[in-house]
């Protein structure tokens, strides 16, 4: 293995034969750090679960129909088959490609997603070193992690993206754009006009 499965970039010659160089590896511990602990995300998950939390705004008025109970997005992250069921399925694929014993779940989902965090973090150099699938996980818990922010209010602003206009110029805009002008051309497009203009190449970092 001579290039990081996750960021594809060429490995120093101390990582070689690793799956993740060093800075993807800590990445996706930073993540799995996030998501646990009394202060984690996970733990707020609970503090959004009703209409008008912090993350879902203030309730809005004149509704025909009745709001639900609670909000959906951070109940399905915190319920099972959630995040407590994904970092789990990870354990125990890791877990079973070491030849290692089924982990064993104690204690509620929150004391079972630390308990989760926990071990993967433990195994976590192994893993970048010689889990096949590494990338994919590395991609999951950065989802997981995105996903959580979003249901808790600390959601990141909207992602810029660029088109190119008509005079050649790159535009950026973001998927809730509703126009754009040009400053290089002047000219002036709306939200459909913006769909249809091809994206612009990404520059190498």
């Amino acid at each position: 293995m001579t290039a990081c499965t996750v960021c594809l970039r060429d490995l120093y010659d101390n990582e070689l034969g690793h799956q993740a160089c060093r800075p993807c590896t800590d990445r996706v511990d930073g993540n799995l750090r996030a998501l646990a602990g009394p202060d984690g995300l996970y733990a707020r998950l609970a503090d959004n679960l009703h209409p008008g939390s912090s993350a879902g705004g203030p309730a809005v008025s004149g509704s025909r129909t009745a709001p639900l109970p609670v909000r959906l997005d951070p109940l399905s992250l915190a319920a099972r088959g959630g995040v407590v069921t994904i970092l789990q399925t990870w354990l125990i694929d890791w877990h079973e490609t070491l030849g290692y014993r089924h982990p064993r779940w104690e204690g509620n989902l929150q004391q079972q997603c630390d308990q989760a965090v926990g071990r993967l973090r433990v195994l976590l150099p192994w893993a970048a070193e010689e889990h096949p699938a590494f990338a994919e996980f590395a991609a999951e818990i950065g989802q997981l992690r995105r996903q959580c922010e979003t249901a808790t209010g600390g959601e990141r602003g909207a992602r810029k993206f660029g088109v190119v206009c008509q005079c050649g110029a790159v535009l950026k805009i973001t998927l809730e754009s509703p126009g754009k002008h040009c400053d290089a051309c002047g000219a002036q497009y709306g939200l459909q006009e913006l769909r249809r203009l091809p994206l612009a190449e990404r520059r190498a970092a």
